[in-house]
């Protein structure tokens, strides 16, 4: 059986370093994040490569997870490997080393192990390939959603150009936009990207939340202040796996949808970033989401304002 939600994108192994500890080898890449993420809202197979070196431990946890791994090869060259660093501003990452290792032979092929899913997430990965996979679909998904970064917008511009005329859902952050479209503001970028294709944006702001871009509306979810904030790696990975999953269990893309689908995106990013790795976000209990997202709703909730005339 096809899951009803498919991601293609990285499986890695990361160092990373924040002011608040470090880690050596954690599980991570796009993929890893986004699936974990989604896989408390729907069903989800992982498309992606991994190399001689990779840990049983992260294939057991997408088990565990009950996420349908048979998309994932197993390369002789070593695993996609990153190693980062930030400082007291966790909204930028500081790159320290990349080692692409088995992602430069990557060929991902969806179509022999999840022939018709509802959702297909092509998460940051080259655009060329991104394409390739969408030429390779029997049938077109329901939502076909996309992301992608600062490299490929450069490097590869035209492809993604490409792609995007072929999505429904892009989820890009801030600085990528303007650098897409050429307009500093985020209200135009999104329009000129909604120009380009895909008809829903989420803009994705770090520490300050996302924007969601749609049809005649745009709505704004906040980030969680909390007290604990240790990593921000995969962030946006699992607030698009939030979304996404949540999307795909309703099947539904009205404003109410994207809507809720945001706020479970911004709790799933929120777990996501009070601890290193996916620790923060591989055993959530029902109870735990569920208070989440009622504290997002008591941020942002507040009782009717009278703006009538003022009287004296």
């Amino acid at each position: 059986m096809t899951p009803k939600l498919v991601i293609v994108g990285t499986v890695a192994l990361d160092d990373v370093t924040t002011p608040f500890g470090s880690v050596s080898r954690a599980l991570g890449g796009s993929a890893f994040y986004g699936a974990i993420a989604a896989s408390y809202w729907t069903s989800v197979g992982v498309v992606a490569v991994v190399g001689t070196d990779y840990p049983e431990e992260g294939l057991a946890l997408l088990a565990s997870r009950k996420i349908d791994a048979r998309g994932i090869e197993r390369s002789s060259e070593k695993t996609f490997a990153w190693t980062g660093e930030y400082t007291y501003d966790l909204n930028t990452a500081i790159t320290r080393e990349t080692r692409l290792n088995c992602l430069l032979s990557f060929d991902p092929k969806v179509v022999e192990h999840y022939p018709r899913p509802e959702t297909l997430f092509l998460a940051n990965i080259d655009p060329e390939i991104q394409g390739r996979i969408l030429d390779s679909l029997s049938a077109r998904p329901a939502l076909v959603a996309l992301d992608t970064m600062n490299y490929w917008i450069e490097s590869k511009k035209e492809a993604l150009l490409s792609v995007l005329r072929r999505v429904d859902l892009l989820t890009i952050n801030e600085s990528e936009a303007r650098m897409l479209t050429g307009e500093f503001n985020l209200v135009r970028a999104a329009a000129a990207i909604r120009e380009m294709g895909p008809k829903v944006i989420v803009l994705k702001k770090g520490e300050h939340g996302a924007l969601v871009f749609f049809e005649g509306g745009v709505f704004a979810s906040p980030a969680m202040p909390l007290e604990v904030v240790k990593d921000p790696t995969g962030a946006g990975d699992s607030f698009a796996g939030g979304l996404l999953g949540y999307l795909t269990r309703h099947g539904r893309i009205t404003p109410e949808f994207l809507k809720q689908a945001a706020i479970v995106g911004s709790a799933m990013a929120s777990f996501c970033v009070s601890d290193f790795g996916t620790a923060g976000t591989k055993s959530l209990t029902t109870e735990q989401i569920s208070r989440r997202i009622g504290e997002f709703g008591d941020l942002t909730g507040f009782p009717r304002i009278d703006a009538g005339e003022r009287r004296l």
